[in-house]
């Protein structure tokens, strides 16, 4: 038997600025509090396929969707061609709807069927939806209102950058360095302390204090999911004053003869206005911050794998 859920919140936001986070999975993770990882597999004008992992009741699942956008009229259709038991199948729809007062209704369908359509399944299912829809439905509008009222489009709140290096190593090196972050406090001069656990295979959970260049430490807690030898994908669930979010990816290829490695780490942040003035100065602007992130991350990224090359090479 086929469900169906329907979560609604109404927002400040233009219609057209929320149905653009929407419509952009690869910043869901930074922006969305269950979503730890997305990988798109097919990506067209208005069809798009891709992998989620998210946190589902104390879980990392993931799942295969299809999506068709339209952007016409402001509706994004979802299915998921491989669910993540207990669901058996699930779908929805976003739909973004304009306010005569010029904000939005925001609306998030699910319809699903649930493993062997045992009661207690669909119990839970229900369960997940009403904690997770809410949250995801709140940090869409939090980001466009908080956009627009420092007058600033979403972009220059939520954004991603990446930094693409050559190593004298291959891939398998570079990654096993990477992978192995509970040795980093011996290896990286900017981490303090790590504490490491993997209780599935492939994913970790990082606890980790650092110091930046100015002397100010920090302490992150993060998720990471691990594909040997290829990628490595993290979002922090404490993310430093200055962030509301903050994912990333490292992905490691190897040259034609095996000897280098070529490893491009991306950033996506989502930038706390009012941490702005606190973290960085009173008259600190979004772009002061934006240059801040963009340094502050990529050298701590350029620094983690030069130093992955060096430790390689010795």
């Amino acid at each position: 038997m086929r469900r169906h859920t329907r979560h609604t919140l109404t927002s400040t936001a233009p219609p057209e600025a929320l149905y653009a986070l929407a419509s952009d999975v690869g910043r869901w993770p930074a922006l969305f509090a269950p979503s730890v990882a997305a990988y798109y597999l097919e990506r067209g004008e208005l069809t798009e396929r891709f992998r989620l992992w998210a946190s589902v009741g104390g879980e990392v699942k993931t799942w295969v969707s299809r999506r068709a956008l339209d952007p016409l009229n402001l509706r994004i259709r979802f299915d998921q061609e491989e669910s993540a038991p207990p669901i058996a199948s699930m779908g929805g729809e976003w739909i973004f709807e304009a306010r005569e007062d010029g904000g939005t209704d925001i609306v998030l369908l699910h319809d699903f069927t649930a493993v062997g359509d045992a009661p207690d399944l669909v119990e839970w299912i229900n369960a997940v939806l009403d904690r997770n829809s809410p949250v995801e439905l709140a940090a869409l509008a939090r980001a466009a209102e908080l956009a627009a009222d420092h007058g600033a489009e979403v972009g220059d709140l939520l954004f991603s950058f990446s930094d693409t290096v050559t190593l004298d190593c291959t891939a398998e090196q570079a990654y096993a360095f990477v992978h192995r972050a509970d040795l980093w406090p011996e290896r990286l001069p900017h981490v303090r302390r790590v504490e490491l656990t993997e209780d599935a295979a492939g994913v970790q959970e990082l606890e980790m204090d650092t110091v930046t260049a100015d002397g100010s430490a920090h302490s992150t807690r993060s998720l990471r999911l691990c594909r040997p030898g290829e990628r490595i994908a993290y979002k922090q669930l404490v993310p430093p004053r200055l962030l509301l979010g903050h994912s990333g990816v490292w992905e490691f290829t190897g040259s034609g003869t095996g000897t280098e490695a070529r490893v491009t780490a991306e950033h996506t942040v989502l930038i706390d206005p009012a941490a702005v003035p606190e973290v960085l100065g009173a008259e600190a602007t979004l772009a002061d911050a934006r240059r801040h992130l963009r340094e502050a991350l990529g050298r701590n990224s350029r620094t983690t794998l030069n130093l992955a090359a060096a430790h390689t090479s010795a």
